[in-house]
């Protein structure tokens, strides 16, 4: 494909570093609302020694109006100060984390804020916005919305994709690494706490709107397929609705193999049009764009303040992946079994919208927050490859069609209420549903021989006998609902020594259901040989080999399904489970200023859970229940963090915990599910069981100024049964699993440093630079993982009844999946302390991971090497007709970094994903009223 827009792209850059504001600010941006104050922090804190100095120049404007990010978790309201110390929110807690607040995120111009967190330290983004802390992957990542816990809208997983949270909907993104007891025990690597945004303390009324080019993929050559008019709406329009037959297939409790041809013939003959099977050539393929609003406003009402808050937003965005796709069953990978060139177009659409309101008096607090999210993944796929195996001198073509629409609609009701200046009370409780609709999953296969000798070698044929040619349609949908309640008391027993106790409920279904079917066309010609009519046998053989020419809708059209016997065989397995997992956890935790410098956070968790994974009878005849799972558990979860202050502007910290890591919901379903990011299916296995972590860390802490900083870490975790994704060739078929190895270990050490330079000293008698400075953010992380397999460990895979041993499936030494041994982010940016005004460079590095065990097939793991990536985002304030207006422009993947997912013996290499990722540009305007 070609790359026009690879040298523009880098003059617009050049452009913007040169010259990077042709205009001074008018518009200061307008400070985040301030967190309420919970119990135990009821003195106001001591101004910051590290800027009481006289040496230290006054605050500039922003620093001067700006607040503490808005931030809600359970357990006593809001973040919990030590001591009597600064309003630094990082510095003043007595657990180690990082706190994103909307400027924060604003700087880094994503979109998402699963772009955002990959800034922060020891932090990497997977796929579709799932997030590895320190190279745990994302099943061992906790993800909560004000801090109540989210259903996931993926079949894939039990945890939540960032990525589907538009920026302009949170207030605050908070992710702690070290355990406390307030939080839920699914605790691996750490939780990453969303805080939506609140009661505005000013009215505001925000438009935004962006349009955005691919260099791989805007006005290139893409494929898609019409589907219906409504399409980019996200919703459809009833199109991809079951049809009348099918639907009253699936209601009659019947399984295929009861029903007559006749009726099969029936189902068969409405699945499939012109509109939902038939890929076509897109040559320029549509900008990206987006728009969004948001506003807000309060009222005073007598002594209490109403206030109200509603965004809503739209994008609409396209990408196209020429990827190079192969699998390889030999040892010494030697030989590429399968290799296809497969172009992947998808058209991304989301939808969002927030209202929240809140009523303030006194010192309480009621908030009501309702958030919508709707993304929808609309795919085509055509590649052109080999299957060795199959056939050695044939082409094959394979085009795929398909519809993804996750949805999450969440409420959550919470109240803090100050009872008197000791004693504070919270309540929440939540309700969200997740559903992921996916109707349509169409995919068919034609053959080329490519045999001189045959008049048809030349063309690609389908001749529908599942092998050579083979035509299939699946339907699966996902619901979920989970319910959430929570209390938390705290006493402040005296001003040095705080305590607090809570109870969490949470009760969470889902039900997966997965419909598949595969086309076969009766061997006529055969049957009428048996019966002596040869002249018919052969010109029903011409006449099929005819219609084996036919695209998608006119080979499964209804005169050919009626006039050839085609017949549907269904491909389901266990076709509906239903999952849960019920949990009841209570909780003590004491914090105690035992010395002016020197702060204990202490705590103990109880948690009995019941999970489990059911076949739900759908047939008539009932169908075998081996495929079930249960787990019943009960833990108790240690915490404990110790803080010294060594100086005023130096401490450490020592904190140790135990946490669990339960299966996910997708890991235990014996169903295959399909994965559009990477293109494989995973099935389940029901004999999987907990993981339970221990961890340990040491951290060491220097404030040399107000928002500088520089700190450095070392961690250590012991894993008891982690779960693994696998590879094999069993039973015939290449299948994606997953499976606890016996343990593994994981440590290492991370630094971050940020440090403001004002350049009015540089560049003295300068009016440019006399309101700017210079900002340097830089964090490293280093990680290193082990998993232990020995001789007789074992292992059990619920479909695999030769699997007894781990060595079967993973070797010893190995890193974890997930886990790079190196991530680094550095931040040069160039803002304007009068105004907004910044040009930011992000540099991005991530060093190989696995993504697959390959042990037991005896080939080399399968790693993902994401490598750097460079950003820059320039941020502009201006008035355009007396109105507060802001510029952006972005710049992604600079370095034109491609994705690269492969095994490699250091001979032989196979590329399980290869393709250009390209680089984006995009402009956005947000006019502020």
């Amino acid at each position: 494909m070609s790359r026009p827009f690879e040298l523009a792209s880098l003059l617009l850059i050049s452009s913007a570093l040169v010259a990077p504001s042709v205009a001074r600010a008018q518009a200061v941006p307008a400070p985040a609302p301030a967190p309420s104050i919970p119990a135990q922090t009821a003195e106001a804190p001591a101004q910051d020694p590290a800027v009481a100095t006289p040496e230290t120049a006054a605050p500039a404007e922003e620093e001067q109006v700006a607040e503490n990010p808005d931030i809600s978790i359970p357990g006593g309201g809001d973040i919990v100060v030590v001591g009597k110390r600064n309003g630094n929110i990082a510095r003043s807690t007595s657990q180690v984390l990082s706190v994103l607040s909307s400027e924060d995120i604003a700087r880094t111009g994503e979109g998402d804020i699963a772009g955002a967190l990959a800034r922060v330290t020891g932090l990497s983004v997977v796929g579709n916005g799932f997030v590895y802390v320190r190279g745990l992957g994302d099943r061992y990542s906790l993800a909560l919305l004000n801090g109540s816990p989210l259903p996931s809208p993926e079949p894939l997983r039990r945890s939540v994709p960032l990525d589907i949270f538009p920026t302009n909907v949170i207030a605050s993104s908070l992710v702690q690494k070290t355990y406390s007891a307030n939080f839920p025990g699914e605790f691996g690597g750490g939780v990453i706490n969303l805080t939506t945004k609140s009661t505005p303390k000013e009215g505001f009324f925000n438009v935004n709107s962006s349009i955005g080019a691919d260099t791989v993929t805007t006005g290139q050559l893409g494929y898609t397929y019409f589907g219906s008019a409504s399409d980019w709406t996200g919703f459809g329009n009833g199109a991809r609705n079951i049809p009348p037959a099918l639907a009253s297939f699936l209601s009659s409790g019947q399984q295929i193999a009861d029903t007559t041809r006749a009726t099969q013939r029936a189902i068969a003959s409405q699945l499939f049009n012109g509109n939902n099977s038939v890929v076509q050539r897109n040559t320029a393929i549509p900008p990206n764009w987006s728009f969004s609003l948001d506003g807000g406003k309060s009222w005073d009402i007598d002594d209490v303040t109403l206030g109200l808050i509603a965004t809503f937003g739209y994008s609409n965005k396209w990408r196209t992946r020429d990827n190079l796709q192969q699998t390889t069953a030999t040892q010494d990978l030697s030989l590429a079994e399968t290799s296809f060139q497969r172009v992947i177009t998808d058209n991304r659409l989301v939808v969002d919208g927030l209202i929240g309101t809140s009523l303030e008096f006194d010192r309480n607090k009621i908030r009501w927050t309702t958030l919508y999210v709707r993304d929808t993944l609309k795919q085509a796929r055509l590649g052109v490859g080999t299957i060795t195996g199959l056939a050695q001198n044939s082409t094959f073509q394979q085009q795929d069609t398909a519809w993804f629409a996750r949805q999450l609609i969440d409420t959550q009701l919470a109240g803090e209420f100050k009872l008197t200046d000791a004693l504070s009370l919270d309540l929440r409780g939540g309700y969200a549903n997740s559903r992921r609709d996916a109707p349509d999953e169409i995919s068919f296969q034609y053959q080329r021989s490519n045999n001189p000798a045959s008049p048809t070698g030349q063309f690609f044929l389908n001749p529908l006998n599942g092998q050579f040619g083979d035509a299939t349609i699946a339907n699966s949908f996902l619901r979920e609902d989970l319910y959430s309640v929570g209390a938390d008391v705290a006493y402040k027993f005296t001003p040095d020594v705080t305590g607090s106790v809570g109870y969490a409920y949470t009760d969470t279904f889902r039900r997966t259901e997965r419909r598949a079917f595969q086309f076969r066309r009766d061997q006529i010609a055969t049957r009428l040989r048996e019966q002596g009519l040869n002249d018919l046998a052969g010109a029903q053989e011409t006449v099929a080999t005819g219609l084996s020419f036919l695209r998608p809708d006119a080979l499964l059209s209804p005169a050919v399904i009626d006039a050839f016997g085609i017949s549907i065989n269904e491909n389901s397995g266990t076709p509906v489970f239903g999952a849960s997992l019920r949990i009841h956890a209570g909780y003590g935790r004491l914090q105690w200023d035992i010395l002016d410098d020197l702060n204990v956070d202490i705590g103990l968790r109880y948690e009995t859970a019941r999970q489990a994974v059911n076949v739900v009878q759908i047939f008539a005849t009932p169908i075998s229940r081996s495929a079930e799972a249960q787990i019943n558990r009960n833990y108790f979860l240690p915490a404990a963090t110790f803080t010294y202050k060594i100086t005023p502007e130096l401490q450490v910290r020592i904190a140790g915990s135990k946490t669990i890591s339960r299966p996910q919901f997708r890991e235990l379903i014996d169903q295959s599910y399909f994965d559009p990011e990477v293109n494989r299916e995973y099935r389940g296995n029901g004999r999987l069981t907990d993981t339970q972590l221990y961890n340990a860390e040491g951290r060491i802490e220097w404030y040399f100024d107000r928002d500088q900083r520089v700190s450095a870490a070392g961690f250590y975790k012991q894993i008891d049964n982690p779960i693994e994704v696998f590879t094999g060739s069993f039973q015939q078929s290449f299948i994606y699993s997953y499976a606890n190895a016996p343990s593994a270990t994981l440590y290492g050490g991370e630094v971050e440093a940020q440090k403001y330079f004002n350049l009015s000293d540089v560049f003295e008698g300068s009016s440019f630079f006399a309101s700017r400075r210079l900002l340097l953010i830089a964090n490293y992380t280093y990680t290193k993982s082990r998993i232990s397999v020995g001789a007789n460990d074992p292992a059990s895979v619920s479909f695999l009844s030769g699997i007894t041993r781990a060595n079967q499936l993973f070797r010893d030494g190995v890193p974890l999946t997930g886990q790079s041994d190196h991530l680094a982010n550095l931040e040069i940016g160039l803002e304007d302390r009068d105004g907004l005004s910044q040009q930011t460079l992000l540099l991005n590095y991530a060093s190989r991971r696995a993504t697959i065990r390959a042990g037991a097939l005896g080939q080399p793991d399968v790693f993902e090497y994401p490598g750097f990536q460079l950003d820059f985002v320039a941020r502009q304030g201006v008035k355009l007709a007396g109105i507060n207006t802001e510029m952006k422009f972005e710049a992604r993947n600079i370095t034109g970094t491609r994705f690269q997912e492969f095994q490699d013996n250091g001979v032989n290499r196979i590329n399980y994903n290869l393709y250009n990722v390209g680089r984006t540009l995009q402009f956005s305007m947000s006019v502020k009223f």
